[in-house]
């Protein structure tokens, strides 16, 4: 899937174009005037029409409850709108996937069962429709969706039987699953027959008032055309169809296909509302946008009088790592100091240049990633028994002077993560672009992690020997965001100090905003969505104290590399 996902992406999107093309230049845009005006002058229709659609959604959910009485009607509620609206952003009907994974991940219930039940209730909830459409008209639904429409039908049959057969060898094996049975068809019916209001509603709007049983034949037709939907929300197969079924009604084929549009449209806005809502209710998020509360509590760990050591990642560097090295401390905080200078692949002189003025080098070849090179910065950090573990750019852009400044917050112990702040320090220079995009990635941050930052981006760091043991980098391209979220999810105590900044005199800095944001953004996604997992109970249960144990091992995630190439060592 992953290798054909491009593909089925150019596919869906450019038969969603050409739909755009066609319906665009072949709709009556005077009927499709006379729809949306009526609309705008009657909100009661609006909320009478999108309130059945809600109700549909919500009968729909009783039904996944009846045969999976595990899963809440709130919980089936939601996954399903998130499905939907997933599905009309997705090619090929693949949101469909969506429905037992958000079920999954907002109860933890098993996705063998939720997958079962979901493939055999969607097989039901069609049979039902056709069944329906085949009492109310049959030679209608036969002129609506024609020979491929039966053949569509007929393979959801099957698949709905394979779905059943599943379902009820888990339950034989003890799974607490129903068999679907008749009030199960019943609410399938029940939700199609409210669906079928919208184009009811609309319809009038536009001066065609039809009946209850031609409102539902059109919706079945629409709704069966998509079966085999290709483009996002079945962009164009749905127009077709239901203009097809509007037009064996009597209505005008222009017309038909400004009611269709209307309808298509009413329900686009209702999905992207619906899922909207489903993304917060009911608590917790099935998709994490932040770090979930309350955070594990940590017993407090005195810091040891091992070596502060400084870490520096560098790639080609030669002619300024050796003077950031040659500045550092011999002491800080009352303990000695040291220099590992991680070389990330170099092809100039970094490694001899560093090894000359007194630094430990520890190789990457070929080079891993900034990222990379932090975590195994981290990493000899440990080994060589450091009280505190730092780390800054080797480009002379942070002071090594002001070491003493950063890790003081640890050793003094109010903190095991300190981020040394360029914005309440001193900015010598930075170009303007840099600054604008530091401090919106920093407050975007800040809303994620639920913390009070200021500076996100910061390439000058220190970390207790507990904090750089426990922390996981989770891509090889960057660390800026994923650290600070792993180990505010972990609980360590986060402290910031103003330190000063001066832009680089020479080289160029890897960062790019469009290989930076697809590198960090899924990853920040993956950390968020293992803090949830890892997240006390839900409100409404019994709250446990976590603990620093109660956070997984993340080590999957570690060695994940980015696919996107690093050329020079730089933070943001």
């Amino acid at each position: 899937m992953s290798r054909h996902r491009p593909l089925a992406w150019i596919v869906g999107l450019g038969v969603a174009a050409v739909a755009l093309v066609v319906v665009g230049g072949t709709v009556d845009t005077a009927a499709l005037r006379v729809a949306l005006r009526a609309a705008a002058a009657d909100p009661l229709g609006v909320l009478t029409a999108l309130g059945a659609l809600a109700s549909a959604f919500g009968l729909r959910a009783v039904a996944w409850h009846r045969v999976v009485p595990a899963l809440s009607v709130r919980a089936a509620w939601s996954a399903m709108h998130l499905s939907f609206a997933a599905n009309h952003l997705l090619p090929f009907r693949l949101g469909e996937a969506v429905r037992p994974l958000a079920a999954q991940r907002r109860t933890g219930l098993p996705l063998a069962e939720l997958t079962a039940s979901t493939i055999t209730l969607r097989a039901t909830d069609v049979l039902a429709m056709a069944a329906l459409g085949l009492a109310l008209g049959p030679r209608l639904l036969t002129e609506t969706i024609g020979l491929l429409g039966w053949l569509l039908l007929a393979g959801v049959a099957v698949v709905g039987a394979l779905g059943l057969r599943w379902l009820l060898g888990l339950r034989a094996a003890g799974a607490g699953l129903r068999r679907p049975g008749l009030g199960v068809a019943g609410l399938s019916v029940g939700a199609w027959a409210l669906e079928a209001v919208v184009v009811h509603q609309v319809a009038g709007w536009a001066g065609y008032p039809l009946s209850p049983a031609e409102a539902v034949l059109v919706t079945v037709g629409a709704v069966a055309a998509q079966v085999a939907a290709v483009a996002p929300g079945g962009l164009g197969t749905y127009e077709a169809a239901a203009t097809g079924g509007l037009v064996a009604t009597g209505i005008d084929a222009p017309s038909a296909l400004a009611i269709a549009v209307v309808t298509h449209g009413l329900k686009t806005a209702y999905s992207f509302a619906g899922g909207a809502v489903a993304l917060w209710w009911p608590a917790p998020a099935v998709v994490p946008l932040r770090l979930p509360r309350p955070r594990p509590v940590r017993p407090l760990e005195p810091v040891g009088d091992g070596p502060v050591v400084l870490v520096l990642p560098a790639r080609n560097e030669a002619g300024r790592v050796a003077e950031v090295v040659r500045r550092l401390p011999t002491r800080v905080a009352g303990r000695p100091t040291r220099c590992i200078v991680v070389d990330d692949g170099s092809t100039d002189a970094t490694a001899a240049e560093a090894r000359q003025a007194g630094a430990t080098v520890v190789a990457h070849q070929p080079g891993r990633g900034l990222g990379a090179a932090v975590r195994t910065g981290l990493a000899a950090g440990v080994d060589a028994g450091a009280s505190v573990v730092a780390f800054c750019d080797a480009d002379g852009e942070y002071a090594p002077e002001e070491l003493d400044r950063v890790v003081g917050p640890i050793v003094a112990g109010r903190a095991d993560y300190v981020v040394g702040s360029r914005f309440t320090g001193r900015i010598d220079h930075m170009r303007p672009h840099r600054r604008i995009g530091n401090l919106a990635l920093t407050r975007w941050l800040a809303l994620t992690a639920r913390q009070r930052l200021t500076d996100g981006q910061s390439g000058y760091r220190a970390l207790s020997a507990a904090a750089a043991s426990e922390a996981e980098i989770a891509h090889d391209y960057n660390y800026a965001q994923v650290l600070t979220l792993d180990l505010l999810a972990r609980g360590f105590r986060y402290d910031e100090v103003p330190i000063s900044y001066r832009f680089r005199s020479s080289g160029r800095s890897f960062v790019r905003p469009g290989p930076y944001l697809r590198a960090v953004v899924p990853t920040v996604y993956r950390v968020l969505r293992r803090a949830s997992a890892s997240a006390p109970t839900p409100p409404g249960a019994d709250q446990p104290t976590v603990t620093s144990s109660a956070m997984p091992s993340a080590k999957w995630l570690s060695t994940t590399p980015s696919s996107v190439s690093t050329r020079v060592h730089k933070s943001t």
